[in-house]
């Protein structure tokens, strides 16, 4: 189990340096900020002189070198356009986007997974024909329009929930709204395939002969053995939610870190970039690794594979 950890947290650690080249040069690709920081009558020397002050004068090796050598001091530059630690910037739009996320995906979970296990178990009822249908549909809807509609509706036409925001649960409702609709429908198909497979399997009917009661064999047999997939999206969705949903939060206008990385492209603001981007990286990866190692505990076989 050990030698599998180190060889996933190997891979996971050179997955993070391949992502940190690729932040690095997309940011740059984006274009020149000094080109937004400068007035028009600026002159030719004032402009070098804060491509100098910046440190966009040097080649890009140069400059990856120096972000390198500061990010694993933890210092990613002053921001562009605030005049303040990029971190700084970033750790402010966090919190709210963690908030959303875990809520977001709380209710996500309570209500894809009892909804996939049922439907498996009524395959072909009427409560399995309507959870298809709505997933169905609920996968097809795309969430900015989702989020423009839900505003319309309760903000504009109603006027009983705010258009944009944090202040009071209230604001929650809308932007949770807007993620769940789309991430349940793929967590509840998923549940439900997961669990029809495993109920066909031998264990399962030996386990009803046996005279055990129709809610273990759901939830004590079948799910645990369905619930490797369920996880793998699961982590997925999470990480998605808690990484920031930048249409959400852009449509919402929610202060996460979603919509700071839409303010800091537009801004050209390489250090914040550069640390959100970094940062949503490092926890797919990080999570993926997790999920790893929680797949070798579920099944052991894995760890010989």
């Amino acid at each position: 189990m050990l030698k599998f950890i180190l060889v996933k947290l190997t891979q996971a650690l050179v997955s993070v340096f391949g992502a940190s080249i690729i932040v690095f040069l997309l940011a740059r690709a984006s274009g020149d900020p000094v080109n937004l920081m400068v007035s028009a009558n600026a002159t030719t020397e004032e402009i070098e002189s804060l491509r100098a002050t910046l440190g966009l004068d040097r080649s890009l090796l140069e400059q990856y070198l120096t972000f390198l050598s500061n990010a694993l001091r933890g210092d990613f530059g002053q921001s562009i356009h605030y005049h303040r630690p990029a971190v700084d910037v970033v750790m402010s739009s966090v919190g709210a986007t963690l908030m959303l996320g875990s809520i977001a995906f709380l209710v996500t979970v309570l209500l894809a997974v009892p909804a996939g296990v049922y439907a498996a178990a009524r395959r072909d009822g009427r409560f399995d024909r309507c959870v298809r249908g709505l997933a169905a549909a609920a996968q097809a809807l795309p969430s900015p329009w989702v989020g423009t509609l839900l505003i319309l509706l309760f903000s504009v036409t109603l006027g009983v929930l705010p258009t944009s925001g944090s202040q009071g649960w209230q604001s929650f409702i809308l932007p949770v709204t807007t993620l769940v609709i789309f991430a349940i429908a793929g967590l509840l198909r998923l549940t439900r395939s997961s669990m029809l497979e495993t109920l066909g399997t031998e264990y399962v009917r030996f386990a009803r002969v046996k005279g055990v009661s129709e809610r273990a064999v759901l939830w004590r047999h079948a799910f645990r053995n369905a619930s490797l997939s369920v996880l793998t999206l699961g982590a997925l969705v999470l990480l998605s939610m808690l990484s920031g949903s930048i249409i959400v939060e852009t449509v919402f206008g929610w202060p996460g870190i979603g919509r700071a990385v839409v303010q800091a492209v537009n801004q050209r603001d390489f250090p914040v970039v550069q640390v959100i981007v970094l940062f949503m990286s490092v926890a797919y990866i990080m999570g993926n690794f997790v999920v790893d190692v929680l797949y070798a505990c579920l099944n052991p076989r894995i760890r010989s594979a």
